[in-house]
């Protein structure tokens, strides 16, 4: 499946994959880069995503911890 970026940088996410990712209007939506297959990842913070995380990250802030692995993620990637 292919899409276009608009002038404004822009791109449309097809409806299908919206569907099946159960992303709707206002979903946070997390961009990565993968440098070594030069590749844009993008990962839907849904509500379903975070009620999966719940037991891994007990007694700590769900969205603290996150914030945190994903910036040692970032770290990891510079290197």
């Amino acid at each position: 499946m292919h899409t276009r970026i608009d002038g404004h940088g822009r791109i449309t996410i097809p409806e299908p994959i919206r569907r099946q990712l159960g992303i709707v209007p206002n979903t946070l939506i997390t961009v990565e880069v993968v440098e070594e297959s030069r590749r844009i990842v993008l990962t839907p913070i849904t509500r379903a995503r975070i009620h999966r995380l719940r037991g891994k990250y007990k007694d700590r802030g769900l969205l603290k911890a996150w914030m945190q692995a994903r910036d040692g993620d970032r770290k990891k990637e510079r290197v």
